[in-house]
């Protein structure tokens, strides 16, 4: 089993836990064989049917068969699934699914997720690939960062959440009396990136430029802001 077919299941398994109930109509398709898509169907079926997995984010059997061929095609699309384990792992450490009292907010980090994946898409740093739609990349950096916000121990040790938390602390330096000067804040993240790109630190990925990066840069610190907002916290998560 190739390294696509390997995180293809563990995308399934990891995120059973978190599922809706299964639809009621379950039918697993005739030929398994006529395509790729035919085979994912099958997969997908078959573990609704056993209890492997179970359809969420309101889906339906047959939407969440399209949504297992969406994942196959994402995973073959190295650039864009990147992206995406990349906002993933970022947003699981920095941007918890918990208020600062410590009580649940899974949709806080839900929102904060669907934006960033949406800004990636926007700046051209990932595009869905062909059978699959923004929502789809979505879905599938939710279900990643879910099965990772289990994973504290080993995040605390990779911290991927830094980036997130070099922007807030450039949100924090350029807000007083609870109100953020939003043009010292994008003059001090163009500054900070022109200088971690001159010194070495940070690449532009290739057919992108500056703009695009500081644009992202921008984009981060809007729904750092609106995440601390809906979970009433200072600064990002430490840990």
């Amino acid at each position: 089993m190739n390294v696509f077919k390997l995180f293809l299941v563990g995308v399934f398994l990891m995120s059973a836990a978190f599922a809706a109930p299964p639809a009621q109509s379950q039918s697993t398709p005739t030929n398994c064989t006529a395509s790729q898509k035919s085979a994912v169907s099958c997969f997908v079926a078959n573990a609704v049917t056993t209890d492997l997995a179970k359809p969420r984010y309101g889906m339906t059997l047959a939407q969440f068969e399209s949504y297992g061929f969406a994942v196959s095609q994402i995973l073959q699309s190295q650039q864009t699934y990147v992206v995406l384990v990349a906002i993933s792992s970022a947003i699981a450490d920095a941007l918890p699914p918990t208020n600062a009292d410590g009580t649940p907010n899974q949709a806080a980090q839900d929102a904060a997720i669907a934006a960033a994946v949406n800004q990636s898409t926007w700046w051209g740093f990932a595009a869905p690939p062909q059978g699959a739609t923004v929502t789809d990349l979505e879905h599938f950096s939710m279900d990643v960062t879910r099965a990772m916000n289990g994973a504290n121990g080993v995040l605390d040790l990779l911290t991927p959440g830094v980036s997130l938390r070099i922007i807030d602390s450039y949100i924090v330096t350029a807000t007083s009396n609870g109100t953020t000067n939003m043009t010292e804040l994008h003059h001090s993240l163009a500054a900070a990136i022109s200088n971690f790109v001159s010194s070495g630190l940070m690449k532009v990925p290739p057919g992108l430029t500056l703009t695009q990066v500081d644009s992202f840069a921008n984009s981060l610190a809007w729904d750092i802001s609106t995440y601390k907002a809906a979970t009433h916290r200072t600064t990002l998560s430490a840990n």
